[in-house]
Parts: structure tokens; sequence; C-alpha cells
């Protein structure tokens, strides 16, 4: 390098400050819905979310056209930005596209599901079991979601992963809602026939528990 000659800048250099600041935001309030920490058909406001975040208008309001673009909120004629409030025949259509998804995933992963996976799963099923005494809906759909994402990396199928975890974020806070209503109290009963079904390398067994298990819920819902 010739002595008068800059270094290049890093990549970071040209990212905006409002960029950043936008994807920030985000992350953390697509996590939020995903975890059901929102509830269905709740208002969001430009004003109110760059207060709570400190943020101008510009990164907030680019943070919720994301998450409108993915489905994760609505945005009426007028304007008003909220999360949905789902229909019965919504909620049938997004357990249907679990049942196909996930239990696919779940096929694709249990060539590579060595007995540290299945241990792990176990670990994270019985923190379900804690989290659901204490009565988190958040903390349980959290865990319960770490359950799936755990086991469905092992699949190597990231664009299908992202389409479930799109449907994940759609049913967010609706999943929040369903928690309250079932009041569950132990770990779920379809997981435990997952990981055996893991355990003994039995795939179409593997396919009913996984499709049993993310849509038994939701079609009660629908009911």
């Amino acid at each position: 390098m010739y002595l008068n000659q800059r270094p290049s800048p890093s990549p970071a250099a040209h990212t905006p400050p409002t960029a950043a600041a936008h994807d920030r935001l985000y992350r953390t309030m697509r996590t939020r819905i995903m975890h059901g920490e929102v509830l269905p058909g709740q208002a969001l406001t430009l004003r109110g979310m760059g207060k709570e975040f400190g943020l101008s208008m510009t990164p907030v309001r680019e943070a919720l056209r994301r998450l409108v673009a993915e489905g994760a909120l609505t945005m009426s004629s007028s304007g008003r930005v909220s999360t949905p409030e789902l229909t019965n025949e919504r909620i049938e259509e997004l357990a249907a596209l679990r049942a196909l998804l996930e239990p696919e995933l779940a096929s694709r992963a249990l060539p590579r599901a060595h007995m540290a996976l299945i241990e792990r799963l176990q670990t994270i099923n019985h923190t379900i079991g804690k989290v659901n005494s204490s009565g988190d809906a958040p903390a349980y759909i959290r865990t319960n979601l770490e359950f799936h994402r755990t086991l469905y990396l092992r699949a190597q199928a990231p664009a299908m992963l992202a389409m479930a975890e799109t449907v994940w974020l759609q049913l967010g806070p609706t999943m929040g809602m369903l928690y309250d209503r079932l009041r569950r109290q132990e770990a779920p009963y379809h997981h435990k026939l997952i990981i055996a079904a893991l355990k003994a390398g039995d795939e179409p067994s593997l396919k009913l528990a996984v499709r049993s298990d993310v849509t038994q819920g939701l079609r009660l819902l629908a009911q």
C-alpha cells in the first residue's frame, strides 16, 4: 500500500445508521410477534414505537413495512398497522401449511438425528414442561419453537425452514391466545412421540407425530 493511500472503508462504514436501527427494530418486533408477546388485533403506532425504542419515524416505518410484507402485521387502507386477527379459514390454511412443511423437515432431519440431538430435544421438552407450570405464554411459545427449530435445522433445508418460520410468525399472536385457552401443565405429548420416533428411526411415526403436534391445537381454535 502506498503511504498516501487510505485503507478501504469496511462494509459496516457504508451502512447508514437508520438502516442498522431499522434492522434491529425489525428483528426485535419479529421475535415479539412470533413468540405471542403481541395480542391479535393490537395496534402499533409509529410514534409509540419510536418512543419505546428511541428512534425516528424513518427506521420505524421501514421495520413495520418489512413485517407487513411478511404477513406478521396488517395495514388498513387508512394506514393503521396492527397484528392480524385470523379468521377460522386463515387458521386452517396456516395449519395446513405446517402439516405440509414440518413433517417433511422432520423426515429430512431423521438421517442426521444423532443421540446428541435427541438428548438436546429431551432437555428442551423438559424445559417446556417447567415453563407450562409458570403460565408464561411467550416463554412456552419460544421454547416450543426452539424444539422444532432444533430438529428442523438438521434437515439442511434452509428455504423450507424459512417458509415454516414465516408461518410461525403469522401465527404468533394467535398461538398466545391458544396457549391461554389450553392451559397446559406439562410437556407436549406429541413431542415425546417425536423423540421416540427419532430414537427408533421410524419415519412414518415421526411424520405423523409432527403433523399431529403442529395442527391439533390450531384446529381447536378454528372450530
